[in-house]
């Protein structure tokens, strides 16, 4: 078998010799390529590469940013004040990085005025596009008219 590693000699050695080595410098012997002509181990503290894989993985999972999506529901006769109110909560989720998904819910008839929730979803997006950018320009899906605006980075 073919022997690697730190404080090795790097060859070829028969398997009772590389086991040898191993205990001589109180490492295990790690098998990592067992279909390679002869079979490649390495000397190494299996236990601590094992700890600090983890310890990688855990580092890069806190990295991970979580997305988080607030919502904010609109009918298509919104008075203004409550368009205004609920427009300083969108600058505000915006503002801590979440995404918004703003939408219109027709209920009833009032699906007649689907332009009119457009309109509402379209003002939205243009009073808030100092704090993010649409990535879903407003689209009909059955009862409800949605539109997402993703945070601007920072």
């Amino acid at each position: 078998m073919r022997l690697v590693g730190d404080n090795v000699k790097i060859g070829v050695y028969p398997i009772s010799k590389a086991m040898e080595i191993a205990l001589e410098l109180e490492v295990d012997l790690v098998e990592i390529s067992p279909n390679a002509k002869p079979p490649v181990c390495k000397a190494m503290d299996y236990k601590k590469f094992v700890y600090e894989q983890k310890k990688r993985e855990k580092a890069l999972k806190s990295k991970a940013t979580k997305v988080i999506i607030k919502e904010i529901r609109f009918g298509p006769n919104t008075d203004d004040h409550d368009y205004q109110f609920k427009k300083k909560h969108a600058e505000k989720f915006l503002k801590d990085g979440a995404k918004l998904k703003a939408y219109v819910f027709f209920k009833g008839r009032s699906i007649i005025y689907k332009d009119k929730g457009e309109i509402l979803l379209l003002r939205l997006a243009q009073e808030l596009e100092d704090y993010g950018k649409v990535e879903q320009m407003p689209r009909l899906e059955g009862k409800r008219m949605t539109m997402f605006i993703a945070p601007k980075k920072k």
